[in-house]
């Protein structure tokens, strides 16, 4: 049918497009047609945003032309689409919303503090940290209050782009980033060899004054020419990161940088206007080469100390084999649902979290938990996202999707701890806020003293001391150290999911451990169940694995193990003591002696080793079960390498003393307590913590829940319950506590670096400013000491990524 009969609608808003134009944007391996230059300009936003699954699933075209202006904030309101925002918005509880972002435009620690302060200013907005090493930022929102669209639009307003987090996305950034930051330094360097060479002629020709006046002029003007395009391009990202700090009124580190180059500039374009006096051309281009080459060697080694959270970020593969119907089809990852089951090939990476329906092979999780060695699965084992099969074929459900998944909670939690600062890191960004203004301040009394001294060299003298003291290497000493610590730790398997947490990890002088699952596997086995009523160890056994069906902890899943659970009214759990349910009108109580005795308060115990749980009704204690649990291999070991660290040991368990007491003298752990509730454990955390002692708490479970938040550093085991993660501020994602000593090791190390970068910093200043306010450092030189004391610090932290302990 012609297209008079008929005329094509936009695909974007649905209106009619006029015969005249001929506008096409690729969605979705089509070339759609566009009635207006507005929705061709959203179009291929959405396209280039990676986010044309909100063609998918729109209910209705979007809105008219009329309607797109302006348009960049049309085209952040696109990301306001529920169905979008499932692919990396992570829901809470109620009405609020987690999301990692990428900013563009963050050149210093003065970015950092700037798109902080004004996006935590908005309301509803709990959160928002920047880490200055990846440039993502996490943000926390109540949407009822604020939309995603609304922060983005505020970062905006200050200067900045940002985007939510997309692997692909981001390394186009990196990239383009990359490729931007080599041409302004290919054109500052070759401007800075053309206008040296002129400058070595004119100084020669001062020194034979053999030069013609009208020579010279040509030469100033050549060098101011060839200065412009440094100025004007390589230069461009010191300008404009200036203009943003004073638009803001604030000072960043940029401000002096700029303020040094256009003076420097200016005042050479004065003298070559007028024809005498002095020309900076050569020192301006020199400025700008080496303060580029050191921010591109800097963000480089930033780059390489984030590859850790990249990395996890990108285990995830792209598409995935659903069973079908029709067969095997391949869909994007996207596309899947709860209960799917797909096949993963040998040699490919499980594509959501699942459990194995059909098949065995070896499955490689090193990436995420640090164990280098392949654990075996095979049908009802469970299967996490990003993980790799190696042997053979799986067939596998789908029970955890997009932000749900466990890797998903890895990287925000890596994205966390990467984000929030550690006292010390804040501390040295006030220093450095504070550092700038005297700097400006100490400048004008340079200038003013060498302008009543010796007016001819009070202008490069300025130049000099604005330049050389600039305080890079004050900010980037915590920042870049914290991030590559976090990453290695995170190659062993150690997620920090906290800032302060290697502050903290660092100081430590007590060591708590929980017993089960945490010293010992949690693999509990029951061994005997001893009976002391008419009914069956079968029917027992049945009745406490259904008052146990809800329960995460250790002890519940062997009391279930092969036994077909009764359904049980669950009336009252009571963490470290036991749970009271209903079945057939029967009240009963699971748990330890002390919760049976609440019942039968003359029922007494001859003292036993092991762990053992009872079961009782009103009318009598019905049966105990025997339990046993086996350490952790070479726990012994993990303990003396704590003590030999100055840490003191302690165990603290809910379990009873005879079974503690066993774990204890195994281990020669001398400080332990037996029977210990939730309450217990905070008051014997709270009575050390008096004492001006450091506390790390290591446990698993729920019932270690309230410890692990009030402790001064907390570790959970990867495998242990969900809500000990949360308020975990480690997490030990291979389970092996020989990582535990290696984390306080690398925390201290960590700890070393950055006083070193710190002290660093703070000698070099404390040399290079008298020296530069005196005049024995040429500006050139400035720029030299400058970038390279920067450049150090970045790469002291780096060995904290690359040495392994």
């Amino acid at each position: 049918m012609s297209r008079s009969t008929q005329p094509l609608s936009c695909y974007h808003c649905g209106e009619a497009v006029p015969d005249d134009l001929d506008l096409h944007v690729n969605i979705l391996g089509q070339q759609r047609p566009m009635c207006c230059a507005g929705c061709d300009a959203v179009a291929r936003a959405i396209v280039e945003n990676h986010l044309e699954d909100f063609y998918k699933h729109r209910t209705e075209a979007s809105t008219t032309a009329d309607s797109l202006v302006p348009e960049a904030l049309q085209e952040l309101s696109i990301y306001d689409n529920e169905t979008l925002q499932k692919h990396f918005v992570h829901r809470q509880d109620g009405d609020l919303r987690e999301a990692s972002l990428m900013l563009e435009g963050i050149v210093c620690a003065a970015c950092v503090w700037l798109n902080e302060r004004h996006v935590k200013q908005l309301p509803g907005v709990q959160s928002f940290y920047v880490n200055y090493s990846t440039h993502r930022a996490q943000v926390t929102w109540d949407d009822r209050q604020t939309h995603l669209s609304d922060i983005l639009k505020a970062i905006t307003e200050i200067g900045y782009q940002a985007h939510p987090f997309d692997p692909g996305l981001q390394e186009d950034l990196d990239k383009k980033e990359r490729s931007l930051a080599m041409r302004r330094m290919g054109i500052a360097g070759v401007g800075m060899m053309q206008v040296m060479m002129m400058a070595i002629a004119m100084y020669l020709g001062e020194i034979d004054d053999g030069m013609k006046p009208g020579i010279r002029n040509l030469l100033r003007w050549a060098s101011l020419m060839i200065t412009l395009p440094v100025i004007l391009y390589s230069g461009q990202a010191f300008f404009l990161s200036a203009w943003r700090d004073l638009k803001r009124r604030q000072l960043g580190m940029d401000v002096p940088v700029s303020l040094a180059i256009s003076a420097a500039f200016l005042a050479s374009v004065w003298a070559t206007l007028r024809g005498t006096g002095e020309v900076y051309f050569d020192s301006v281009t020199m400025f700008v080469f080496f303060l580029l080459v050191g921010r591109f060697l800097e963000t480089s080694a930033r780059h390489r100390a984030g590859q850790v959270a990249e990395a996890l970020v990108r285990l995830s593969p792209a598409t995935a084999h659903r069973k079908s119907g029709a067969g095997l089809e391949t869909v994007p990852v996207a596309e899947l649902h709860l209960g799917d089951e797909l096949l993963v090939k040998p040699g490919e990476a499980v594509p959501a979290d699942g459990r194995v329906v059909y098949g065995r092979s070896h499955v490689d999780e090193s990436l995420l938990t640090g164990e280098s060695v392949p654990l075996l699965k095979q049908t009802g084992d469970t299967l996490v996202g990003g993980t790799i099969n190696r042997d053979s074929p799986l067939t596998m459900a789908v029970e955890r999707l997009g932000q749900d998944t466990v890797l998903a909670g890895i990287s925000r939690l890596l994205e966390r701890a990467h984000a929030e600062k550690p006292a010390i890191a804040l501390l040295a960004n006030r220093v450095a806020a504070w550092f700038v203004l005297a700097l400006l301040i100490l400048a004008a009394a340079v200038y003013g003293y060498w302008y009543w001294k010796l007016p001819e060299d009070a202008f490069w003298i300025t130049l000099s001391v604005l330049v050389v003291t600039c305080p890079c290497a004050l900010s980037l000493a915590t920042p870049v150290a914290v991030t590559a610590a976090t990453g290695a730790l995170t190659r062993q398997g150690v997620l920090t999911t906290r800032g302060h947490a290697l502050e903290t990890l660092a100081k430590v002088t007590d060591v708590i451990f929980d017993k089960t699952g945490t010293l010992t596997q949690g693999q509990i086995r029951q061994q005997h169940i001893e009976v002391w009523s008419g009914q069956s160890a079968d029917d027992l056994q049945a009745l406490a694995a259904g008052l146990e069906a809800h329960s995460e902890h250790p002890i519940a899943q062997a009391l279930r193990s092969g036994v077909s659970a009764l359904t049980v009214e669950i009336i009252e759990t009571e963490p470290g003591q036991g749970v009271l349910g209903r079945y057939e009108g029967r009240l009963y109580r699971l748990g330890s002696l002390e919760y049976v005795q609440g019942w039968h308060p003359g029922f007494m115990e001859s003292r036993l080793k092991g762990t053992r749980v009872y079961l009782a009704d009103q009318s009598a204690v019905l049966a105990a079960f025997d339990l046993s649990d086996a350490l952790r291999p070479g726990v012994q070991s993990v303990i003396k390498a704590l003590e030999s660290l100055g840490a003191k040991v302690h165990l603290l368990s809910g379990d009873n003393e005879a079974s503690v007491e066993s774990v204890a003298n195994e281990l020669g752990i001398e400080a332990w307590r037996a029977r210990q509730l939730p309450e217990d454990k905070l008051s014997y955390v709270k009575a050390i913590q008096q004492q001006g002692r450091m506390i790390a708490m290591v446990g698993d479970g729920v019932n270690d829940a309230p410890v692990l938040a009030v402790a001064d550093v907390s570790v959970a085991m990867g495998q242990g319950a969900q809500l000990a993660q949360a308020s975990a501020d480690m997490v030990l994602l291979s389970n092996e506590l020989d990582r535990l000593p290696i984390s306080i090791a690398k925390a201290r190390e960590t700890m070393r670096v950055i006083r070193q970068n710190l002290g660093w910093a703070i000698v070099y200043n404390l040399i290079a400013l008298p020296l530069a306010a005196a005049g024995f450092v040429a500006p050139w030189m400035a720029a030299i000491g400058m970038s390279f004391s920067s450049l150090l610090v970045v790469l002291n932290a780096l060995r904290l990524r690359d040495r392994r302990r």
